[in-house]
């Protein structure tokens, strides 16, 4: 069985500005998982957005736990909030706007799974 604690897992900065802790990833070998997606918990602060960026080659689903904002992909937008399930589908430019007041909590799932390599910042 494994169980890992959310405090054991390493908060990083993610190539898109969102802080980010990688709580299951079997592209990083070190559990030796047989999985074939990624989750990450995510957070953006208030009045803050993650950078537009694509994953190359996965798709991806967000799933708000806390907060308010507006999700950017490609050439729509829309508002989210607590409970609400977001397709990424590959090759789409994405970003997250928090909107309210309080940390935009979301989780990310990737598949295949995550890596930074991957994770291509969108320059205009």
């Amino acid at each position: 069985m494994l169980i890992r604690k959310f405090e054991d897992c390493e908060e990083i900065i993610a190539n898109d500005s969102t802080r980010l802790r990688e709580l299951l990833n079997p592209a990083h070998g070190k559990l030796n998982l047989k999985m074939q997606y990624s989750i990450a918990h995510a957070i953006v602060e208030p009045g803050s957005a993650s950078i537009p960026h694509v994953i190359e080659g996965a798709s991806e689903v967000y799933y708000i736990l806390q907060g308010i904002g507006v999700m950017y992909i490609d050439d729509e937008s829309a508002l989210v909030g607590p409970r609400d399930t977001i397709y990424i589908p590959p090759g789409a430019v994405q970003y997250i706007e928090n909107t309210g007041g309080t940390e935009l909590v979301f989780l990310c799932l990737v598949s295949p799974p995550w890596t930074a390599e991957r994770d291509k910042v969108v320059t205009t």
